[in-house]
């Protein structure tokens, strides 16, 4: 699924990088604890959140995920959208809710991020 395909289907306005509009994802996130995001995306997968600040820049950054989804219409600090342009990571923000943004990206077909090697969906 492209980014402009997620951003038609959440209802989301762009922030930052309309340039990259045709990168495919194939794998999604929901989470706002950083650490399961690192444990359990791959590279190019898309982060949505409810955290704005610029630790879920580093995160998807280190994870190298492919765009980040606010969620609940929020937007990120000023700091954080500036280190995203650096970056080159794509921003959006959507009115759903984390549940509702998973559940429709899911519903059309965007799979979820399996476990890393060695991680366990059980820990």
């Amino acid at each position: 699924m492209k980014l402009f395909e997620i951003q038609q289907l959440l209802g989301a306005s762009q922030i930052w990088g309309q340039h990259c509009l045709d990168r495919e994802v194939a794998t999604a996130c929901g989470a706002d604890l950083m650490s399961d995001v690192l444990a359990f995306t791959k590279d190019g997968a898309l982060l949505l959140t409810g955290l704005t600040n610029p630790q879920v820049i580093r995160t998807a950054d280190v994870g190298g995920l492919t765009a980040i989804v606010f969620v609940r219409g929020k937007t990120p600090s000023p700091e954080a959208a500036e280190m995203a342009k650096s970056l080159d990571i794509p921003l959006f923000s959507t009115p759903c809710t984390l549940f509702e943004a998973c559940g429709i990206l899911f519903s059309q077909g965007l799979k979820p991020c399996p476990p890393r090697e060695g991680n366990s969906v059980d820990a």
